[in-house]
């Protein structure tokens, strides 16, 4: 019989088929590389681009360098309330469901 984990004690890491940038005031945008036969017509004739940019807001941008395969969900939500305080609440339900997102779009991957 498999234990199921609490979500908080998960450590994730950033997948490494994404390249990211923050700019100078802290933001974070990821590029997601466009590919496929279909995206390549697109290309090519509607002059669509090749990546895609995928800006993160305040709350994702601090998270994202937080996220570093070694800190778990927990860790990360401490700091998330230290630095955002009260304006993080309700922190835990709304972090664990930016982390299902991330997770979802492949961002971020979970580490064994």
């Amino acid at each position: 019989m498999k234990k199921q984990s609490n979500y908080l004690d998960l450590v994730f890491d950033k997948n490494e088929r994404y390249r990211s940038e923050t700019d100078s005031q802290g933001g974070v945008t990821i590029f997601v590389e466009n590919k496929g036969f279909f995206n390549t017509i697109m290309q090519k004739f509607f002059k669509k681009p090749r990546f895609s940019q995928v800006h993160l807001e305040e709350f994702g941008s601090f998270i994202w360098p937080l996220i570093d395969g070694e800190r778990n969900v927990q860790q990360i939500g401490i700091k998330v309330k230290e630095h955002f305080g009260d304006k993080a609440e309700p922190l835990y339900p709304r972090l664990v469901q930016y982390m299902k997102m991330l997770s979802g779009y492949s961002f971020i991957i979970l580490k064994d």
